[in-house]
């Protein structure tokens, strides 16, 4: 879910990667220091896909358009927490003196996909409230986002945005925009932000841009056991650019643009 590099340099970035965020417009996932940090991801996912056969809380009587966003959310997370799960075939692509690690793997169907693994200084709580509850005022601290608007709200976990990426300098990728469903999961002290492109009637492609598709995708958030300060934060990247750029730019682009989201995200939570 989240944003354009976060989606595109997260810009979804997901932070949608919707509810990376979806995250935005150049493209994203994150493991923060090793899934051993985490629990097994077979235990993961069954206590998240628990949480994502839960009907929705509310006490108000949800329509069948909010419950097909629902659905399409819940759906494009369980599709990215698998692609997480199997651990199998994932090639190191950059690897960062901080730490930061980014791998790529082919799935069959998805194509090449990229997993970003980090730790950030913050908690999931913060990094919620960044990624999913604020992912409108991204572009206040991604200079990758030109704009993330959301359209629809299907309830408290679900929401339909659009997100236009940034003309930026050394973005290899240009600029492209995104219509994304964003999920959100959220326990005591995890969070998944799962996401997939959808399309609108109401809100066809537009002449000015070209409108990429985010495949699912997602973002994992889990405090550290040891510090609670700070988190693992594991983004699945998943995106098709569209147009006619070669792969060998492309590939090189994403997950540029994974490494320059983190950075932004950093500098971000340094100034709070």
């Amino acid at each position: 879910m989240l944003p354009a590099v976060v989606k595109l340099c997260c810009g979804i970035s997901y932070p949608h990667l919707r509810s990376m965020t979806g995250l935005q417009r150049t493209a994203v996932a994150v493991i923060g220091q090793e899934i051993s940090h985490m629990k097994p991801w077979t235990h993961i996912q069954h206590h998240l896909g628990k949480l994502l056969l839960a009907e929705p809380k509310t006490e108000v009587a949800v329509s069948e358009d909010h419950l097909f966003y629902i659905q399409q959310g819940k759906d494009a997370l369980r599709k990215a927490v698998n692609m997480l799960e199997d651990r199998e075939g994932w090639r190191v692509e950059i690897k960062e003196s901080n730490g930061d690690v980014i791998c790529s793997k082919v799935i069959p169907g998805a194509g090449k996909v990229f997993r970003l693994e980090a730790v950030l200084e913050a908690s999931v709580d913060d990094l919620y409230d960044l990624l999913f509850i604020r992912v409108e005022d991204m572009h206040k601290w991604n200079p990758s986002v030109q704009h993330i608007k959301v359209l629809k709200r299907a309830g408290p976990e679900t929401i339909v945005t659009h997100e236009v990426s940034a003309e930026t300098t050394g973005n290899l990728i240009g600029q492209r925009d995104f219509l994304s469903v964003r999920h959100s999961c959220k326990q005591k002290s995890c969070v998944y932000l799962g996401g997939a492109a959808i399309q609108l009637e109401s809100f066809p492609p537009q002449p000015r841009f070209v409108r990429a598709e985010d495949g699912p995708t997602c973002i994992v958030i889990k405090a550290l056991d040891e510090d609670t300060t700070k988190c693992s934060f594991t983004w699945l990247l998943n995106m098709d650019v569209k147009g006619w750029l070669p792969k060998s730019i492309v590939n090189q682009g994403l997950p540029r643009a994974q490494l320059d989201f983190t950075k932004h995200l950093r500098k971000h939570l340094s100034l709070r």
